[in-house]
């Protein structure tokens, strides 16, 4: 199981590192952005598990970013701001942010609503397993085996394969996944998908020229079938 990944929205060096130090004590891995643009861009890159998002950014207002993030993610969202007015929180909530907590904070409890706020995601997450002929994938744990033995697949792989998981059997289109797992400004860039489902074929398939799992829907998609008799 992959450990959880944990990016921190803040524009002051100094609240990033501690923040860091505090996260990273608590085994998760910790990436960083300090304006907005950095921002939307580690979020569509990296697909953190967690953002907490620090609303006063020098290029753009964080509620901006949630807003934003919340029209093509689910990812819990803990606002940490110096804005204490109750109208900012609950225009933060409203727009679809977990939690609020306001600086200064204490650690303790910080780090208390996070946990919380991943537990949430992770019950509220649909995660099946998928298995057929030897393949088994976990998509809540991350964990996928071959004729018993584990494969190993990156974070990115792992994106792309749970939303099959997630939709086995029906195709799942080309638009959807590249928006959910690169973000929408790359939601045309199908030569990514295309490599990170060879990647999958490679790692997952008896014969991965002639693949009984990972379907391709020619100009629609593609689907993740549990037996040979499925596919026709």
């Amino acid at each position: 199981m992959t450990e959880p990944v944990v990016l921190i929205v803040e524009d002051d060096a100094a609240v990033r590192r501690v923040l860091r130090a505090t996260i990273e004590a608590q085994g998760c891995r910790v990436i960083e952005a300090a304006t907005g643009a950095d921002a939307l861009r580690r979020m569509a890159g990296e697909r953190p598990d967690l953002v907490l998002l620090d609303l006063g950014l020098p290029d753009r207002d964080g509620l901006e970013l949630i807003r934003e993030w919340r029209g093509w993610s689910a990812v819990p969202i803990l606002v940490l701001s110096a804005r204490g007015d109750e109208a900012t929180k609950i225009r933060a909530l409203d727009l679809g942010a977990d939690d609020y907590v306001t600086k200064p904070f204490a650690g303790g409890e910080l780090l208390a609503r996070l946990r919380a706020a991943l537990r949430r995601h992770e019950r509220n997450s649909p995660s099946p397993v998928f298995e057929s002929e030897g393949l088994r994938i976990d998509a809540a744990a991350r964990v996928a085996t071959r004729d018993g033995q584990a494969v190993k697949l990156s974070r990115r792989e792992w994106d792309v394969l749970r939303l099959l998981v997630l939709d086995a059997g029906k195709v799942v289109g080309h638009r959807s996944i590249l928006e959910k797992v690169w973000g929408p400004a790359q939601a045309e860039q199908s030569q990514y998908l295309w490599v990170y489902v060879g990647h999958l074929r490679e790692k997952l398939e008896p014969d991965p020229a002639r693949p009984r799992f990972i379907l391709t829907e020619p100009g629609i998609g593609y689907r993740l079938v549990r037996s040979e008799d499925e596919q026709g």
